[in-house]
C-alpha cells in the first residue's frame, strides 16, 4: 500500500535538486569529496527510478501511472501534476543512466568543482521533470530551468569559443521556448474552463485554426531542441565547445526532449493539426538526414562531425513521428533511445581522446590506434552502432522507421518512394563519414606536432566502465529489440491510433472547404500525401 501511495516521481525530481543545494556547505576545496557526493546522489536517484518503475509500473497499461497531483496555483488552474506512461518512462530511465555516467565522466573537473556538480544535479532534476510533467505550465517552467545550467556549463567549462556557443544556445532555445508558453496560454484559456492539465487540454474541442497555430508554436520550440533544419545551427557550436560530460547529456538526453514534445503535445493534443503538418515533418526529416550527413563530411573538428551526425539521425525521428503508423512511431521512440546511448558513448570517447591529444582537429591526430587500442576498439564499436550495423540498436530503429513510412497508407506511393529513396542516401553517407573519421583519427602517420610518447595512455578502468554501460544496452537492444520496445509499444499503438482517428474528421472539413473554393494548406503546399479514399 505504501509503494502505491509514495510520491516516487516527486522524490526522484526533487532529490537531485535538494541535494545540489547542500554542495556549498561540503568542506571540500579540491573537489575530491564533492564528486563522490554528486555521483552518490546521481546513482541513488537512478536506483530509486528503476525501483519505482520496476515495482509500480505496469507495462501492459498505456495510461498514465504513478500519478501525483498537488494544487499549486488553483486560481490559474496550475498544479504540480506528474505521471509517466510508455512514452516518458523509458526516457526518464535514459536520463538517469546518461546523467549518472556523465557525473562519473566528469571525475577530473578541477575548475570550480562545486559549481559544476551543483549545475549538473539541477539539470538532472529539470530533465526528469520535463518528461514527467502533466501540467503544461509546469512543463514550460522545467523546460526553462534546464536551459540555465546548460548555458553556465558551456560558458564556464567549455572551449575557446565557449561564450559564443553558450550565448547562441541560450538565444535559440530561450526564444524557441516562448512559443511553448504562447501555445499553452492559447489552449488553456480557450473554452469555459481554465486549465493547464495536459489530459484536459487534449479533450478540448479546438477550432482548426487555433489547433494549427498552437501546433506551429510547439513545432518551432521543439524544432530548435531536436534540432530541425534550419533551426539547428546552435548544436554544432555547443557540442564543439562543451566538455565531454555535458555533450553526453546534451546529445543523450536534451535533444530527446524535442521528439518527446512533438509526440506528447503535437500528436496527442492536436491530432487534426498534425495531419496537416505531418507531410512537412517528413520533408524536414529527409532534409535533416541528407543535410546533416553531407555537412558532417566538411567538419575537421571531431565533435562537430558527431554533432552533424546527430542532426542527421534526428531526421529519422521526424519521419517516424509523421508516419501515421504504429511501426513508424515505435521506431521513432526507439531511435531516440538508441541515439541517446550511442551519442553519449561517442561524445564521451571524443572527450577521452581530447584529454590525451589536447586537440579535436582530426587532421592533427592520426596513428593513435597503436598507442590506444582500447579506445580505438570502443570508438569503433560506437561508430558501428551509429552507422546502423546489424546487431546494434541503430539498425533496428532505423529499419523500423523505414518500414513504418513504407507501410503507411496515409501517403501516396510516389511520396513514400521519394522519402525512402532520399532517406536511404543518409544510410549510405553515414558509414562513409564515420569510417573516414576513424581513419583520420586512428590510422595513418602521426603528425609531427603530436607528441604521443609525452602523455599518451590507453583507456583506464573508469573509461572502459562508462563506455561499457552504454554499449551493453546498445548491443542488447540490437540483438533483442523487445528489451526496449516492450516498455512503450502499448503507448505508441494508442498514439498512432489516435492520430489516425482524426483523419476522417479532417477529410470531411477538407471536402467542405474545397467545395467552397477555398484552398487549404494541404492542397496548396503539401499535395503529395493524400488521405485514403475510404476515410473520406
Amino acid at each position: 500500500m505504501f509503494a502505491t501511495q509514495f510520491p516516487w516521481l516527486t522524490t526522484i525530481i526533487l532529490l537531485p535538486l535538494l541535494a545540489a543545494f547542500l554542495i556549498p556547505v561540503i568542506p571540500d576545496k579540491e573537489g575530491k569529496t564533492v564528486r563522490w557526493y554528486a555521483l552518490g546522489v546521481g546513482l541513488t536517484t537512478f536506483v530509486l527510478t528503476i525501483y519505482a518503475f520496476w515495482s509500480n509500473y505496469d507495462l501492459s497499461n498505456s495510461q498514465f501511472q504513478l500519478s501525483e497531483t498537488y494544487p499549486w496555483l488553483p486560481q490559474l488552474g496550475v498544479s504540480w501534476a506528474l505521471a509517466v506512461d510508455g512514452l516518458s518512462m523509458p526516457l526518464i530511465v535514459l536520463s538517469g543512466l546518461v546523467t549518472t555516467l556523465a557525473l562519473l565522466a566528469a571525475w577530473k573537473v578541477e575548475r570550480k568543482p562545486k559549481l559544476f556538480y551543483f549545475l549538473v544535479l539541477v539539470l538532472y532534476s529539470a530533465q526528469i521533470g520535463v518528461f514527467a510533467a502533466q501540467d503544461l505550465l509546469l512543463f514550460f517552467l522545467l523546460w526553462e530551468l534546464e536551459l540555465v545550467p546548460v548555458y553556465l556549463l558551456i560558458s564556464i567549462w567549455g572551449g575557446k569559443k565557449r561564450l559564443y556557443a553558450a550565448t547562441k544556445f541560450i538565444l535559440y532555445t530561450a526564444i524557441g521556448s516562448i512559443f511553448i508558453l504562447v501555445s499553452a496560454l492559447a489552449m488553456a484559456f480557450y473554452g469555459d474552463t481554465l486549465t493547464f492539465n495536459m489530459t484536459e487540454l487534449g479533450m478540448k474541442n479546438y477550432p482548426l485554426s487555433l489547433e494549427l497555430l498552437a501546433y506551429a508554436g510547439f513545432l518551432i520550440a521543439f524544432a530548435v531542441k531536436l534540432p530541425i533544419f534550419p533551426l539547428h545551427t546552435w548544436l554544432p557550436d555547443a557540442h564543439g565547445e562543451a566538455s565531454a560530460p555535458i555533450s553526453m547529456i546534451l546529445a543523450g538526453v536534451l535533444l530527446k526532449m524535442g521528439g518527446y514534445g512533438l509526440i506528447r503535445m503535437n500528436i496527442e493534443m492536436l491530432p487534426e493539426a498534425h495531419i496537416r503538418f505531418a507531410p512537412l515533418l517528413v520533408i524536414l526529416g529527409v532534409i535533416n538526414i541528407i543535410y546533416g550527413a553531407f555537412t558532417a563530411f566538411a567538419q575537421v573538428n571531431l565533435k562537430r562531425r558527431l554533432a552533424y551526425s546527430s542532426i542527421s539521425h534526428m531526421g529519422f525521428v521526424l519521419i517516424g513521428i509523421a508516419s501515421f503508423s504504429e511501426l513508424g512511431l515505435n521506431g521513432a521512440v526507439l531511435q531516440m533511445l538508441s541515439h541517446g546511448l550511442i551519442a553519449a558513448a561517442l561524445f564521451f570517447l571524443s572527450g577521452a581522446a581530447y584529454e590525451r591529444t589536447h586537440t579535436l582537429m582530426m587532421d592533427e591526430m592520426g596513428g593513435m590506434a597503436q598507442q590506444m587500442p582500447k579506445i580505438f576498439a570502443l570508438f569503433t564499436a560506437g561508430s558501428m552502432a551509429s552507422l546502423a550495423l546489424p546487431g546494434m540498436s541503430g539498425f533496428v530503429s532505423e529499419i523500423t522507421i523505414f518500414l513504418g513510412i513504407a507501410d503507411s497508407d496515409v501517403y501516396s506511393n510516389s511520396f513514400k518512394i521519394a522519402v525512402v529513396l532520399l532517406a536511404a542516401v543518409g544510410l549510405v553517407l553515414t558509414p562513409i563519414y564515420l569510417l573516414s573519421m576513424l581513419r583520420e583519427v586512428f590510422y595513418g602517420k602521426n603528425p609531427a606536432t603530436l607528441k604521443l610518447e609525452d602523455y599518451f595512455s590507453d583507456a583506464n578502468p573508469r573509461e572502459i566502465f562508462i563506455t561499457a554501460c552504454l554499449l551493453v544496452p546498445i548491443i542488447g537492444i540490437g540483438l533483442y529489440p523487445k528489451l526496449a520496445t516492450h516498455t512503450y509499444d502499448v503507448k505508441t499503438v494508442e498514439v498512432a491510433s489516435k492520430a489516425r482517428e482524426a483523419i476522417p474528421v479532417l477529410a470531411e472539413r477538407y471536402d467542405s472547404i474545397k467545395s467552397k473554393g477555398i484552398t487549404s494548406i494541404a492542397s496548396s503546399a503539401l499535395v503529395a500525401p493524400q488521405l485514403p479514399i475510404s476515410s473520406r
